[in-house]
């Protein structure tokens, strides 16, 4: 026996029902993934302009406040800091020795200069940042008498000479790069005002040449690894003083 009288055709989906059950057409997931890029690129932005001026402030404020507290140490007491004011060598500190944290506070602070804004109370030759990915750093300034390569007799020709620089230590590449071409003009870890304290003395040296570090370098590593968890990779740069 057939009961094909029996069976009754399934309805077709069609309404407000058949249109939730539809996926993205390729348009639309064009363009979801554009309204994704721009946001994605506009944070990269604001995080770039949020960077640059953290640096800028840095430069600004932080470093060439220590520059010109150092002229007003010179200025005012008519030595180079930590140098002896009975027997006075020109040589910060006395010595080739560094002449930094508590130590380099207390000099300038003994003699009424003013500190620069640093990261915290007690912490003024200090000052905290992000690197290009986001993770923190703390650049320090120092000062210290060291070797200094400048012209010698001859076109090429350069001799090592003591000089007293400020030291700045921990700067990312991108830091330094700013920093040099704000001080000198050329960012250039060999010649001019700011140099790489590898370099600063290379009297054989008679071309420029780039930071030995850069951004793609983790922390530590001298390598390129690319790796935007890492801590970036810092340098130490000597700046020459007047005295």
């Amino acid at each position: 026996m057939r009961f094909s009288h029996l069976r009754r055709p399934i309805p077709a989906r069609t309404g407000a029902h058949a249109a939730s059950q539809r996926g993205f057409s390729m348009l639309e997931l064009s363009i979801s993934l554009v309204v994704i890029g721009l946001i994605v690129g506009a944070v990269a932005i604001g995080r770039d302009l949020q960077r640059n001026a953290s640096y800028q402030r840095i430069s600004s404020s932080f470093v060439q406040g220590w520059l010109m507290a150092y002229d007003a140490y010179v200025a005012g007491t008519g030595i180079v800091p930590g140098d002896s004011a009975t027997a006075p060598t020109g040589l910060v500190n006395g010595n080739t020795n560094e002449l930094c944290g508590n130590a380099l506070q207390g000099v300038f602070l003994a003699a009424g200069i003013r500190l620069p804004q640093g990261r915290t109370e007690g912490q003024a030759d200090r000052y905290a940042y992000l690197d290009s990915n986001g993770n923190p750093q703390e650049v320090q300034v120092c000062f210290q008498n060291v070797n200094w390569a400048e012209p010698g007799s001859a076109v090429g020709a350069y001799l090592a000479r003591p000089r007293n620089v400020m030291v700045l230590k921990s700067m990312t590449p991108a830091l330094a790069s700013l920093l040099d071409a704000q001080i000198d003009g050329n960012a250039d870890a060999r010649f001019g005002r700011m140099r790489e304290n590898s370099q600063a003395a290379q009297v054989a040296v008679v071309a420029g040449v780039p930071w030995s570090v850069d951004e793609r370098m983790a922390f530590g590593s001298t390598a390129a690894t690319t790796l935007d968890e890492s801590q970036v990779a810092v340098v130490t740069g000597w700046v020459l003083m007047n005295r």
